[in-house]
């Protein structure tokens, strides 16, 4: 009983008008056109100019408008419509979703029809009342939800999502919702573009165009193009952008624009009807009249409750905030053994960096001497092997202690010592190849010297993401993995009491763990000296023989060289012998070049800065010359001459000459290009490296450029307290004018952060290096109002992490300091001050101490 030639608002008003519905401007009339899509009524125009056959057309009254928090609805029916609509979508499968997140929904329905769960009735109901597609192969999972209904899985859900493609042809999905686009592969969001950064929406034939605002610190072009299907999938996706953006963002409806007189240009769709804001206040101030409905006996008021709790978490999709962890045990064991877990995946991938992917590219060319080769792969291929097998057996522990699995059985799975300790002695077994793991290291040195071909193979592999370290650091990873299995079952054996279950097991692990560390301590630090010696050689050129037997690396950093032209930033290098000193060169691999070699032999140091007039300057009194250096800061210069010193007394006592390093003879006085150094400011690096935007450069992010630009140093101590400490999981990111939290997975090591999308990833999307970062504790003031929160500053970059418990808090925040600058710490009214005999019990000290400090209470 409606006329065709009649706008169609006005079958829309009377279908809202028999259901009583006040806030009706959340849903939406939807049919088939003839191209057989589905499309919105507009309402603006007449229905006959839409629907051409009207009685072959069915209208569906289905959700438009998605709010981010079911809260937002006021009307009960309202609440009720939007629960059965996402019933409807999961059983025709219009309801795009991971499995998880599906049996979730589909728990809370059955919850919700025949209450309580019960074994035979529940079995019995799923049997007689199907859902969602495939719900059989989901059966164990909906009753295991049905059962316990315990945590919130991260909303991985979308409700419509357009197929699109990008400019290389990678199939994506467009998705539009009350933030802004989002961008989809598979059901992984990859991207998101929030309203305020938008500037335009526009498509063109079969290209949909989205104009961003300038941003100096996007990584983005300003404008952004996907391929559609067609001409008028995109123009259906557009008009959804436009009424999307209309209903959340503006006040009231838009004006409609004035018809031109002769010519028209581009389409004149607008929005029409009223915006959330103003649909809200209509609710709230109004004396609608409010009639009860009927639900059937299927949906009960308590059903409502639950299923509106489902809307709740499908709303979260549209946030993309994940500020829910799912529930977990509370003891602290726990958390250890969920480190353990998290770390190793990180491991198994770094190894599979050399049995799967460097194996693969040796595989296409025959340039590696065979004898190497079978040394690869002898003593790295158990060792994988081993481990796959370890991080299946954590994996199914942490199931079954977090009740995801065999969940009716308690206590007997709730530790993690015996299968640290069964892992432990089959890693005894393999002591004779973890000892020859240093030989691969020295082996490949030497083929990569005798075959230019393999030397550039493996700079090469280096450039791929995958190999988000140098190469020989991977090579290193199974003795290092000794040192953290260690530092955990201390922190295990620590926190049992002698008449825990666990302890027996943990403590005998303990013990073998510690006695394959001593075994292999000697191994260890020679090949890290190796290790670092072989790193730097790739970063310095006019260099020769530089991982010679006997020399040892000490430090590196930036200093300030005073000369007839003032002070120039040159980068120094302290080895056992001799200290070297380098600028920045212009070659393709952003290489240093060097200037000039002090022997330490003879030497003497002595601080110059009234003499110079220059702050934090010492004066280097070698044999044939001297030197004048300035530190950026008094710490840097105490750390440099304590190095210095030290190594001076132990080259006397070894009474052996420094070697020469430099290829050609060169003297400091005479070296060309002391005046023609490439300018480059600090600011360069923060707009670029420290970025996180930006992707992961090897090359560029090695530790001696990150020094280079943040005018700092780092000493072999330090990178020993780094290996030592590594750390794997999820945190929570926030940029300093985002309003959102992304959930990454992050690693740490080598004084950085690795972010990836989740710990499946092949390799990191970027990189956070840390050296000269600041880490506090945001103040009340910047109104972030989460739990566990630290924060990360360098000159105007702010970048916010959270964890998910007060352990992962306490283990991240004091790693993370190991890297930063250190400052005075401050517990509540109490300080103390603590000093110690030298630079290098220092620098073995504080980070160590800093992991025991309580940071709920620590200001920095």
């Amino acid at each position: 009983i409606w006329c065709q030639r009649a706008p169609a608002k006005a079958l829309f008003d009377l279908v809202c008008v028999h259901l009583n519905l006040a806030e009706r401007d959340y849903f939406g009339l939807q049919y088939q056109n003839p191209r057989r899509m589905m499309v919105w009524l507009d309402l603006l125009k007449p229905t006959l100019k839409q629907i051409r056959r009207p009685k072959n057309t069915i209208l569906r009254f289905v959700v438009k408008f998605f709010p981010p928090d079911h809260t937002q609805l006021l009307e009960e029916l309202t609440r009720y419509l939007f629960a059965l609509q996402i019933k409807h979508d999961l059983a025709c499968g219009r309801l795009t979703c991971n499995a998880t997140s599906a049996a979730l929904l589909v728990s809370h329905i059955v919850q919700s029809e025949i209450g309580d769960f019960d074994e035979v009735q529940s079995f019995q109901h799923l049997l007689h009342n199907k859902y969602m597609p495939n719900q059989d192969a989901l059966m164990d999972k909906i009753t295991e939800y049905h059962h316990k209904h315990v945590g919130q899985t991260p909303a991985e859900s979308d409700y419509q999502l357009h197929p699109a493609k990008d400019r290389e042809g990678t199939k994506l999905s467009l998705a539009v919702s009350h933030i802004g686009l989002l961008v989809f592969q598979g059901h992984t969001k990859i991207n998101a573009f929030n309203w305020s950064k938008v500037r335009k929406l526009s498509f063109k034939r079969k290209r949909f165009l989205i104009k961003l605002r300038p941003d100096l610190n996007s990584a983005y072009q300003d404008t952004l193009e996907f391929v559609m299907a067609s001409r008028d999938c995109c123009k259906t996706f557009w008009k959804i952008c436009v009424e999307y953006h209309a209903f959340f963002r503006l006040f009231e409806e838009p004006k409609p624009k004035a018809k031109a007189v002769l010519f028209t240009r581009g389409s004149s769709f607008r929005f029409s009807g009223r915006t959330q804001k103003q649909v809200f206040d209509y609710v709230k101030d109004s004396e609608f009249q409010k009639v009860p409905f009927e639900r059937p006996n299927s949906l009960t008021p308590s059903a409502l409750i639950r299923l509106t709790w489902c809307l709740r978490v499908l709303m979260l999709c549209w946030t993309f905030s994940p500020s829910f962890f799912q529930k977990c045990p509370t003891d602290k064991a726990y958390f250890i053994a969920k480190e353990l877990l998290t770390t190793e995946r990180t491991f198994l991938k770094d190894l599979a960096v050399i049995t799967v992917w460097f194996q693969a590219v040796l595989g296409k060319e025959d340039i590696l001497p065979d004898s190497v080769r079978t040394l690869i792969n002898t003593n790295y291929d158990p060792v994988y092997q081993l481990h796959q097998a370890f991080l299946k057996e954590v994996e199914q522990r942490l199931q079954q202690w977090e009740g995801r699995s065999n969940a009716h059985i308690k206590g007997d799975y709730q530790r993690v010592g015996d299968v640290m300790l069964k892992n432990i002695q089959g890693l005894k077994q393999l002591t004779s190849l973890l000892q020859r793991h240093g030989e691969v290291l020295v082996e490949l040195e030497r083929s990569c010297r005798a075959s230019q071909r393999l030397q550039e193979l493996c700079r090469e592999f280096e450039q791929q993401k995958v190999c988000y370290l140098s190469l020989n650091m991977f090579l290193l990873r199974p003795l290092h993995r000794l040192l953290h299995y260690k530092l955990i079952l201390e922190r295990l054996c620590k926190h049992y009491p002698p008449t825990h279950q666990d302890f027996r097991d943990s403590r005998a692990a303990l013990a073998d763990i510690s006695e394959m560390v001593l075994q292999l301590q000697g191994t260890m630090m020679k090949m890290e000296n190796i290790q670092k010696l072989l790193e730097l050689k790739k970063d310095l050129t006019g260099i020769q023989d530089l991982a010679i037997p006997g020399r040892e690396f000490i430090r590196l950093g930036c200093l300030s060289k005073l000369s007839g032209k003032g002070l120039q930033q040159r980068m120094f290098f302290l080895f056992s012998d001799s200290l070297v000193y380098t600028s920045r060169g212009m070659t393709a691999d952003n290489q240093f070049k060097v200037h000039g070699q002090l022997p330490l032999y003879g030497m003497t140091i002595r601080e110059s800065e009234d003499e110079w007039g220059v702050p934090h300057s010492f004066t280097l009194f070698g044999q044939h010359q001297s030197v004048v250096v300035a530190a950026s800061c008094v710490s840097e210069m105490v750390k440099w001459m304590e190095d210095i010193r030290m190594a001076v007394v132990l080259v006397e006592q070894s009474n052996r000459p420094s070697t020469d390093l430099l290829s050609t003879s060169r003297s400091d006085r005479k070296s060309p290009e002391e005046g023609g150094v490439e300018a480059e400011s600090e600011e360069e690096l923060s707009a670029s490296r420290s970025s996180l935007e930006r992707q992961s450069a090897q090359r560029g992010n090695t530790t001696v450029h990150v020094c280079w630009h943040r005018n700092t140093s780092v000493s072999m101590v330090d990178f020993s307290v780094a290996v030592e400490n590594q750390l794997s999981g999820n945190l929570l990111r926030k940029f300093k004018n985002s309003n959102g939290w992304q959930k990454l997975w992050v690693v740490f090591t080598n004084f950085s952060l690795f972010f990836y999308k989740s710990h499946q990833d092949d390799y990191p999307l970027a990189s956070l290096p840390l050296l000269g970062y600041s880490l506090t504790v945001p103040a009340e003031t910047e109104n972030i109002q989460k739990d566990y929160v630290f924060k990360l500053h360098f000159k105007s970059h702010v970048y916010y992490f959270r964890s998910e418990s007060q352990y992962t808090f306490q283990r991240s925040v004091p790693l993370a300091t190991c890297c930063v600058v250190f400052g005075c710490v401050v517990t509540s009214s109490l300080m103390y001050y603590f000093r110690s005999e030298s630079q290098y019990t220092f620098q073995r000290s504080v980070p160590l101490a800093t992991c025991c400090v309580v940071l709920s209470s620590v200001v920095w």
